[in-house]
């Protein structure tokens, strides 16, 4: 990204994810995004958008992702069955309530196996990233309020996800007073109220995503996990995903 004139790492990180949408401003990303921290969205957006295109901002995505990809991966003949696993999944799925799903969906698949299937897969995580900004708003918590419960649970650190998502002292003390009131969290973390609310979330995130299982079916729905699980330990085993992380995915869970 820094060869298309964009500046440092949170310019790169919005302007690509939400690049299918168009040169939409802060206001328009942070709504989609839901977590982030709105003053810190628009730093980056509209501001990326005076160095390069949404165009070039995808086409530069692409081309720094392809040779990343196929070293990790080489010529593992499973990666185009897995690609067409994956885009028979997401093919044809319902766009409604679903802006950044809606948005790559709009992309055309790579014709390279390896980008066709991180392709693929990014439509699957934002088609469930949505999902669970619906299921939140569905239970009245909020992007910060969602982190405080997240981090309620003991699975991620305070420091990480408050760092992570630029929010301030203020916001975050605020944003659990709110949640305390409601009875949702105390001193030692998550209430039993909190718990459930939080589990009623994933429950609720789960059964919005179930569409493109539902198309695959469960005997491909089987393969296409049985094909993934070597090469997600090839990913884990670059080093490059932290843990802790700001998702709250401990390394040992499959997803």
């Amino acid at each position: 990204y820094k060869s298309i004139g964009l500046k440092g790492f949170w310019q790169g990180y919005f302007a690509s994810r939400v690049a299918p949408m168009g040169p939409v401003g802060g206001e328009v990303c942070s709504a989609v995004f839901y977590n982030f921290q709105p003053e810190m969205v628009q730093r980056a957006l509209p501001a990326a958008w005076h160095a390069a295109s949404p165009q070039a901002v995808l086409a530069a995505r692409y081309e720094s992702l392809q040779p990343v990809l196929a070293a990790m991966f080489g010529d593992d003949e499973t990666i185009a069955e897995a690609a067409h696993l994956a885009t028979l999944a997401i093919e044809g799925c319902a766009l409604d309530g679903r802006a950044l799903f809606a948005g790559h969906a709009s992309l055309p698949p790579p014709d390279d196996a390896v980008l066709r299937l991180w392709w693929a897969a990014t439509l699957l995580r934002e088609h469930r990233g949505d999902g669970h900004v619906a299921a939140l708003l569905a239970s009245g918590v909020d992007g910060l309020e969602a982190h405080v419960l997240a981090v309620g649970t003991g699975r991620v650190p305070k420091e990480l996800m408050q760092t992570a998502r630029s929010w301030s002292d203020e916001e975050w003390t605020a944003a659990e007073r709110r949640l305390e009131v409601r009875g949702l969290v105390g001193p030692e973390g998550l209430t039993t109220s909190g718990a459930e609310l939080r589990e009623r979330v994933e429950d609720i995130t789960d059964d919005l995503a179930v569409e493109p299982w539902h198309r695959l079916g469960d005997e491909r729905t089987a393969r296409l996990s049985s094909l993934l699980q070597p090469l997600r330990e090839r990913v884990l085993a670059t080093g490059r995903i932290p843990f802790f992380n700001p998702i709250g995915l401990p390394i040992g869970d499959p997803g």
